[in-house]
């Protein structure tokens, strides 16, 4: 069989290598390890057959893992007839290619399954546009195999080179072009999804951004808030285009949330650089709600992945050297799961979260700790708001609704020619106003 012709397939039986070596940057129990990588094989209907965690003394440059523990995978694909082998770990392209040749079957790694995962759940074509540039963008560095799909995916525009162009140059002047042309795509997609973050930012509403490790309960969350029906499931990556609703919270009339894609540990960077336009609604949020599966025996790992994207995406402020980033974003933490812990475990997390005042315990699916987690996003979202004095005149109707909607009228005077209003509102709310209304302080 030759591995260039086998595909990624729903129903393909596969073995699972988990390699694990001493520098590798992972705290992480290699059992939970294990489970999410064969939770992301799974994710897209692949049958796992068998199960290799191995510890490596070191990292081979031609096959990443020994000889040895080579030979010991081989009878399983062999007894199996596997299609393939997962390698839970980047390969490189010389390494992808010298694993095939040893097993007899397609390998494919961690991004590569990721990339795979993304590619079948984009629901929109923005979402299938990114997953594809960051295809090309991955594959283009490892171009050790026929690219002719590609050709059919293009629809036929024409030859691509002039006599004596190498296939390989053909194949990467394709790529170039191909993610050429999804850049530009993708770019009219954010300028569209600017103007819509501008209208927002109009409107007298605060937006919360959803954010957590991938299958940590953020839509199950989002539906119990805004009574949705987001695909919700014990699966990795069930959600990958972002989804907005209305929600009212105590004190609150009206706010957007928005449900975004999941993260995960050694998420591909060509996926958090497609995925990019898509993020930025994070990075506009008036706040926000790491929903984290408090449960999981990777918790703070999970937490420290999620915290390193959001780190990467400016919304912590200012780096070194960034003086003229954009201010913090508020963040509050969503302890989901509660549900599933043991009474001692239960105990445990109960009373951690007591000593904090950023974090509501809950069960998205039974309902438990809800309530409490929507008056959380409310004082936050209120907590910061100052006091101001403003004067409206009579016609200024429209700056009346703005405030009554968006701020808390502690007095109104009317005096003569229109209200002298004292008002409590959020800072970011207050600049917006003087920015829509310059002429109406005082």
């Amino acid at each position: 069989m030759n591995p260039d012709d086998v595909e990624v397939t729903r129903g393909a039986r596969a073995v699972l290598v988990v390699p694990e070596w001493r520098g590798q940057g992972l705290s992480r129990d290699l059992d939970a390890r294990v489970a999410e990588a064969a939770g992301l094989a799974v994710a897209i209907g692949i049958e796992v057959v068998a199960v290799h965690p191995l510890r490596l003394r070191q990292t081979r440059a031609a096959t990443l893992i020994g000889v040895g523990q080579i030979e010991a995978v081989k009878p399983d694909i062999a007894e199996s007839a596997a299609q393939l082998v997962i390698v839970d770990a980047a390969l490189s392209a010389i390494q992808q290619r010298n694993l095939e040749t040893e097993f007899g079957a397609k390998v494919i790694d961690r991004t590569g399954l990721i990339l795979e995962i993304f590619g079948e759940r984009a629901a929109t074509a923005e979402g299938r546009l990114q997953v594809e540039l960051a295809h090309l963008d991955y594959q283009a560095g490892r171009l050790v195999r026929s690219w002719t799909h590609l050709e059919r995916q293009r629809g036929g525009f024409g030859f691509l080179g002039g006599p004596g162009e190498t296939q390989i140059e053909a194949d990467r002047r394709m790529i170039r072009n191909r993610m050429a042309r999804i850049r530009r795509s993708l770019e009219d997609a954010r300028r569209t999804r600017q103007l819509q973050r501008a209208k927002r930012q109009r409107a007298p509403w605060p937006v919360i951004a959803l954010v957590g490790y991938t299958n940590a309960g953020k839509s199950t969350f989002f539906n119990r808030l805004t009574g949705s029906d987001v695909m919700a499931e014990d699966m990795l990556f069930a959600t990958l285009d972002p989804t907005m609703r209305e929600i009212r919270l105590p004190g609150i009339d009206k706010a957007i949330l928005s449900d975004t894609v999941g993260f995960v540990s050694d998420l591909p960077t060509e996926l958090v650089a497609a995925f990019r336009a898509t993020l930025e609604e994070v990075t506009t949020a008036d706040l926000i709600v790491h929903v984290r599966d408090i449960t999981h025996p990777d918790s703070e790992a999970q937490y420290a992945d999620v915290a390193a994207i959001l780190d990467s995406l400016g919304v912590n402020g200012p780096q070194d050297g960034e003086g003229d980033a954009p201010a913090a974003i508020a963040q509050i933490e969503i302890w989901n799961k509660i549900d599933t812990a043991s009474p001692e475990h239960r105990a445990e997390i109960e009373e951690m979260a007591a000593r904090r005042r950023d974090v509501a315990v809950i069960s998205a699916e039974t309902g438990e700790g809800v309530d409490a987690a929507r008056a959380l996003m409310a004082a936050d979202l209120t907590a910061r708001h100052e006091v101001a004095r403003v004067f409206l005149r009579f016609d200024q109707g429209e700056a009346m609704a703005w405030l009554h909607a968006r701020g808390d009228i502690l007095s109104d005077e009317v005096e003569e020619g229109g209200h002298r209003l004292t008002v409590r509102l959020d800072p970011a709310d207050r600049a917006r106003f003087e920015r829509l209304w310059p002429s109406s302080q005082g």
